[in-house]
């Protein structure tokens, strides 16, 4: 949004009366402008550990003494904070498990205080106690405005979050952003996101397409970071209880990436409700509760609470999980810092694209996108290659009779000569194999790693990942062998095909077929390794 335009247009509307003493009760007026406003003097806020959501003393990071460690906890611990604020009786506990890491804290875990059955309601959070964009600007229009432009939710939340901590003991939210500090956007393997990772642990993902999506959603946070103050100028009012400037000049980069990072292990995507509350902070949600691919507990919004209903037994004591959604292990990494073995969304993505040059391009990309899926989901890597092949031999179509042929069917149907097959084939054997000899250990080497119990945590999660996509990758690779080993004739030499279609590694799985590119299929492999 152009902050110049705010002035032209002014929106004011009346903050709903909340129950909750941080949020403002005044007007928003969305007239404020750089040119008009009245600046504070700058206080910049600087990181005194990498585990603060912002900058805060050295007493909440891993070096804590005892003595201090009993000061900080003299309000009480999060869930007793929630009892006392409306929390109903529920059946949960908070334990903790030690930090591979010696200076930072245990991890907190919801476990099961008493036997439960699949059905019980774990527990019930009121919605005065969830944070949402709703709660935070107190009005939804001003959520949706903020939403649809330049700013995602995540971003306003990670913002609120950041000036609330300043406020210390005096915010209401404090018991709530202590345990934010204290899980430091930590995964119940005690891993950071790979947002937060050095360079050379970064190092850790070469080879994989993951390693490039984490270096796009850090450019994200930038441009995100470089528009929060439009949050400042629309939400004047707001922000004016806070005694800082505005959010640029208030806290460097380097401590919004952190709150956004700790925002994103533990947003909760709520259904069948507003746009301005489906991303909530809850605070018995994660990354208090451990997530599981096989789950199908989920939070959910029901009649002014948040609750948990849970899908299986568990034993009092028992950690509790719930349902990440059908996200592939990359994203459960670059979300919330660990990898599932037994996820059966897991898969990895294979982009072609048609030769721009291919006198026939036009008909071909007509063709793909009438019939390419961008998806498609099998149980087996034998039928995953099956589905490919369609689409790599359209590449391969010269004649203009057989391109009318195909224009003419119902379905990718190319025509098959032995030599076309060949090609299609060696192609795709030359893909997988260049796929996997990009990364720097083998699949033995890295069952090697994983047997050291003495491993870094992050290493440990970066070789589970490779490892799983490099099991995927020979799958396919021995499936394609085997086509080619029952073809009738090996003798035939693949057929010359100067338009070719280029395979190349994808970091982006979706793109609009309709813009006028290259790209006429994404082939997502969904493969069960459980199967």
């Amino acid at each position: 949004m152009d902050v110049a335009h705010l002035p032209t247009k002014c929106f004011s509307s009346p903050v709903p009366s909340s129950s909750l003493p941080v949020l403002s009760r005044v007007p928003i007026s969305l007239c404020r402008s750089r040119r008009t406003a009245s600046f504070r003097p700058v206080r910049l806020c600087f990181a005194s550990g990498s585990d603060t959501l912002v900058a805060g003393s050295r007493k909440e990071d891993g070096r804590v003494s005892e003595a201090a460690r009993k000061k900080l906890d003299e309000s009480g611990d999060l869930k007793s904070w929630m009892h006392e604020n409306g929390l109903p009786p529920c059946k949960v506990v908070l334990k903790e498990r030690p930090s591979h890491h010696e200076q930072h804290k245990a991890i907190h875990y919801i476990a099961a205080s008493e036997d439960l059955q699949a059905g019980d309601v774990a527990f019930s959070v009121p919605d005065s106690l969830v944070v949402t964009l709703e709660r935070v600007l107190g009005n939804e229009t001003i959520a949706e405005l903020l939403t649809t432009n330049k700013l995602s939710e995540l971003a306003c939340l990670a913002l609120y979050l950041m000036y609330e901590k300043k406020q210390g003991k005096k915010s209401f939210w404090y018991p709530y952003i202590r345990e934010l500090d204290r899980q430091r956007g930590r995964g119940q393997l005690a891993v950071e996101s790979p947002l937060l990772w050095s360079e050379s642990e970064l190092a850790y993902l070469t080879g994989s397409p993951t390693k490039a999506e984490v270096l796009e959603r850090a450019q994200g946070i930038k441009r995100e970071y470089n528009e929060l103050d439009t949050v400042w100028f629309m939400a004047g009012s707001l922000f004016q209880q806070y005694p800082y400037d505005i959010p640029t000049e208030a806290f460097p980069f380097g401590i919004f990436k952190q709150a956004f990072v700790a925002v994103q292990s533990c947003v909760v995507h709520l259904q069948k409700v507003s746009l301005a509350r489906r991303f909530a902070l809850v605070p018995l949600g994660p990354p208090l509760l451990a997530y599981r691919s096989n789950c199908k507990a989920m939070l959910t919004a029901v009649d002014g609470f948040v609750q948990l209903v849970v899908d299986r037994p568990y034993k009092a004591g028992e950690p509790i999980v719930v349902w990440c959604g059908p996200q592939p292990n990359s994203k459960l990494l670059l979300n919330y810092g660990f990898v599932d073995e037994d996820n059966s969304y897991d898969r990895i993505v294979i982009e072609a694209a048609l030769s721009t040059e291919d006198p026939q391009y036009q008909e071909k990309r007509m063709v793909a996108q009438r019939n390419g899926k961008l998806t498609v989901s099998v149980g087996k890597e034998r039928e995953a290659v099956s589905d490919m092949l369609p689409y790599l031999r359209l590449g391969y179509v010269s004649d203009p009779s057989e391109m009318q042929s195909v224009i003419s069917s119902q379905g990718p149907i190319c025509p098959v000569s032995p030599c076309m097959e060949r090609a299609v084939l060696d192609q795709l054997v030359d893909y997988f194999e260049r796929r996997l000899a990009g990364y720097p250990t083998t699949l033995s080497e890295d069952e090697s790693l994983l047997a050291d119990s003495n491993l870094d945590p992050k290493k440990r999660v970066a070789t589970q990942l490779v490892r799983l996509e490099k099991k995927m990758l020979n799958a396919c690779l021995k499936a394609t062998v085997d086509f080619i080993n029952q073809l009738p004739d090996h003798t035939v030499s693949p057929c010359p095909a100067p338009y070719a279609p280029l395979l190349k590694l994808a970091t982006n799985l979706f793109f609009d077929l309709a813009k006028p590119q290259s790209f006429f299929a994404v082939v997502v492999l969904l493969l069960n390794r459980t199967m």
